[in-house]
Formats: structure tokens, C-alpha cells, sequence
């Protein structure tokens, strides 16, 4: 293990292992504070979220999209503090930490037999959500995590999520796929976050008016299984209470092949999760190039914006 997955496994380590003991309040103080110096920074995160915010929200000035850059970075941050302190919360705490709309979209798919998959973006904190699922539903639920460097830390997530009552599949491999799809045959529920995907099997889509790649996964499974297909999207509000929206179903369009279906349904899926997006911009964590005009040099990129506001 070379020097930098040394220390970044040992922070995580400190994590899970320290803030879970603090105390809620000090904890969202301590959150705030780290967020509020990444910010001052202007490290390369900050600055990618804030360019994709410039794109959710093309009408703002610098002092709005620094506005958002710095909740974004609160809000970044309180998904840390909640997930290193997640194993350490009550049932009575998941129960009255999440509030969510429109349920029977999922209650009523599973009831009638049929799997279901929820695709989220990454906004505030589906661990969070995840937990409300396994604890106050007592549904049991898949999911797929990347392998991530070093070997150590990968094994870190996996015990987190699988303590929280999740089945964890590695990403990479070839045998996720194939074992979702057979959860979802026998009435279960996979849940899988869904609004970046950087290789060369991912869907192009419209997404804020420029084309982003997304996985095709959660429409393949709907396609092959006969599952629902359900966006969820996710945000904070001035309350301790992340709230939630299970949207209406995907359905699988009736003509077209496989590819044109898919393409069709994951359309929606980042419509779905745009309408979520717009709502609650500061509460999507995307500190990464998302759209293939940042990712490719040979692609006109959007204008650049002055950052504004921070020192």
C-alpha cells in the first residue's frame, strides 16, 4: 500500500472509529467547520462543483454559484458526518431522521410480487436512506460498490453498508449484473446510485441541456427481470430531517430494441433525477466531471464562469 492509501484509509479509519462518538451537535459543528475551510480553499472539488452548478443553475451569477459552492460543500459534508455515525444510531434515530413521499410506489411493487429497483443521484445521503429501508421497513435490499483503492478501504464501505443491512456486490468483475437480476426475479429490491457513469457501455442522455453518459444497469434490469424501475430523490431542508421522493414508475417502452429501449428509459430516469437536482442543487454531491464536454478536450466546453466570492 503506497503512502497516499496509507492516509486515506487511516482517515476513514478515524472516522468511523472517532466521529461516531461525538455528539450530534459537535459533530455538525465539526462538519461545518471542514466544509467551510474546503471551501476557502478552492481545491480542484470545489471548483468542479462549482462548474457543474453552473449548469443546473446557467442564470446564476458568481456570487450565487459561490453561494451554492459553499452549501454544497455543508452539505457534502453532513453526509459524512451522518454516514461515520450511522452505525451508532437507534432504529427511533433512522425512523425520525428521514421522511419520505409518495412510498406505496415501492410497498406496492413489492406487494404485487414484482422486484423493484430505485436509481438515485448523489444527493445528500442514500446510506441514510438505506438504513430507513432495512430498519423501518425491515426490507432487506442489493446493492453494487467500486472497488475502491486501496483494498482496505473497499472492505471499510462494505462493512459499513452490510451493518446497516444491505448486500453489498463489488462493481467490478462481471457477476453483479447477474446476481441483481436474480434478486429482482425473486421479488426483491436493488438499489443503486445511477447518475454518473464514465464508461464506454453508459447512455448518453440530455441532462441540463448537455450530454452526460449515465449507466444503462437499472433500465437493462427492468427490461430483463419485469422489476420496476423507480427514480429517488433525496435533500435536505433547514430541519435534522433528510427528506425523500419515490417518483412514478419507468415503465419499458413497448417498441424499439433493447438499446433504443434503453436508451428511452434512462432519458427519464435523468429527467427524474434533474427535477430532483434543480430543486435541491447544494445537496447534489458531484465534485467530479459528469458531462462529455468536460470530460472530452475535443468537445466545445460551456462558457467559464468567474468563481467569485471566496478567499
Amino acid at each position: 500500500m503506497n503512502p497516499r492509501d496509507q492516509v486515506s484509509d487511516a482517515l476513514y479509519g478515524l472516522g468511523w472509529s472517532t466521529v461516531k462518538r461525538l455528539p450530534e451537535p459537535v459533530a455538525v459543528r465539526l462538519g461545518r467547520t471542514i466544509a467551510d475551510l474546503a471551501w476557502k480553499q478552492r481545491g480542484k472539488g470545489v471548483l468542479r462543483l462549482e462548474s457543474n452548478y453552473a449548469r443546473v443553475a446557467p442564470d446564476a451569477g458568481p456570487e450565487r454559484l459561490a453561494e451554492l459552492s459553499r452549501a454544497g460543500m455543508r452539505s457534502y459534508l453532513r453526509y459524512w458526518m451522518e454516514s461515520f455515525r450511522l452505525p451508532s444510531f437507534s432504529a427511533e434515530h433512522i425512523r425520525d431522521g428521514f421522511a419520505v413521499k409518495d412510498l406505496h410506489h415501492l410497498t406496492d411493487g413489492l406487494a404485487a410480487g414484482r422486484g423493484v429497483v430505485l436509481a438515485l443521484p448523489h444527493l445528500a445521503n442514500w446510506d441514510l436512506a438505506g438504513a430507513w429501508v432495512t430498519t423501518e421497513l425491515k426490507i432487506p435490499f442489493t446493492t453494487v460498490a467500486e472497488r475502491l483503492k486501496p483494498e482496505t478501504l473497499y472492505d471499510r464501505f462494505v462493512a459499513y453498508r452490510e451493518g446497516l443491512g444491505m448486500e453489498v456486490l463489488p462493481h467490478s468483475g462481471g457477476t453483479a449484473f447477474g446476481t441483481l437480476a436474480r434478486r429482482l426475479r425473486d421479488g426483491g429490491l436493488v438499489c443503486l446510485v445511477a447518475d454518473r457513469d464514465l464508461s464506454a457501455s453508459g447512455v448518453e442522455v440530455d441532462f441540463f441541456g448537455d450530454t452526460a453518459r449515465m449507466p444503462a444497469g437499472p433500465a437493462l434490469l427492468a427490461q430483463q427481470t419485469g422489476a420496476l424501475l423507480l427514480p429517488v430523490t433525496l435533500w435536505y431542508d433547514d430541519s435534522p430531517v433528510m427528506r425523500g421522493r419515490i417518483h412514478p414508475p419507468i415503465e419499458v417502452p413497448e417498441a424499439g430494441n433493447r438499446a433504443e429501449k434503453t436508451s428511452v428509459m434512462t432519458q427519464a430516469l435523468a429527467n427524474a433525477f434533474a427535477t430532483g437536482i434543480a430543486d435541491h442543487p447544494e445537496d447534489w454531491h458531484m465534485l467530479q466531471r459528469l458531462w462529455l464536454a468536460d470530460l472530452d478536450p475535443a468537445r466545445p466546453a460551456p462558457p467559464s464562469r468567474p468563481s467569485g466570492g471566496a478567499a
